[in-house]
């Protein structure tokens, strides 16, 4: 099962890898317009502190939203809006296209995976997560928590299916059902319960955000039902969870 948590992590990694690709691919290029206005934030509300005039070089640091970071051959770094760049050339004159992730991207996304953090039944949890959407409302989820407790540390594998009705939002809701393996490992100072295996049910409701290109921003609460191994329905146990973390969405 540790093979499951791998796969998720090197889906995150390709991710990224591919975002920090599409920005290598916009490293120095040279001014076609008249001139460009550096701004001290990305916004068109920050003020402007330099000129750059046509022909001069500059390097493109990063891209958030529909501002780019870009430095000057001096030194000198501020932020472009991207219809400023509209005529931007390469090194080699000819023109430059810049890409754009959109939100419209984020919505209609086929894959998704990404790391969080949280708190578990009273204990610290990290997760890793991978999923397929089938469309822009339901998708298919599959993770692997692992939490350390003072006496015990324990191991979670769920599946589940994730609802997310109003992907037009800025800060997009989802609803997560779920079910899994609970895996318990005490410590040897611990009192002996045999290391239980127990199956369990979950719900949980969170909130995405797409923060920039293929970055997501993700808060997630969650109610688990472990279920008894006897049939006693008094011996089950209510646990909550909450996390947050990054995704990446490819």
């Amino acid at each position: 099962m540790h093979k499951i948590i791998t796969i998720i992590l090197m889906l995150f990694a390709i991710s990224i890898s591919s975002y920090a690709a599409e920005q290598d691919q916009l490293q120095m290029v040279k001014i076609a317009d008249p001139f460009i206005e550096l701004h001290t934030g990305p916004g068109s509300g920050y003020p402007v502190f330099h000129i750059m005039e046509r022909h001069s070089t500059i390097e493109i640091l990063y891209q958030r939203s529909s501002w780019y970071k870009v430095r000057s051959i001096k030194g000198k770094a501020g932020w472009v809006p991207q219809q400023q760049l509209s005529k931007t050339l390469s090194l080699d004159d000819t023109p430059v296209s810049f890409s754009e992730i959109t939100h419209e991207d984020f919505t209609f996304r086929k894959w998704e995976s990404g790391l969080l953090i949280g708190d578990f039944g009273g204990a610290p949890v990290f997760s890793a997560y991978g999923s397929y959407q089938f469309n822009e409302g339901l998708s298919t989820e599959l993770s692997l928590s692992k939490s350390i407790g003072d006496i015990s540390s324990t191991l979670l594998y769920k599946f589940g299916l994730v609802m997310q009705p109003f992907t037009g939002w800025e800060y997009s809701p989802f609803f997560h059902i779920a079910a899994g393996i609970i895996d318990v490992t005490t410590s040897a100072t611990a009192a002996a319960n045999n290391d239980p295996t127990s199956e369990f049910a979950s719900v949980s409701i969170g909130l995405r955000k797409h923060i920039t290109q293929k970055i997501i921003l993700r808060l997630e609460y969650s109610e688990y039902l472990i279920f008894s191994a006897t049939s006693n329905n008094d011996d089950n146990e209510d646990l909550q969870e909450w996390k947050i973390g990054f995704a990446a969405f490819f």
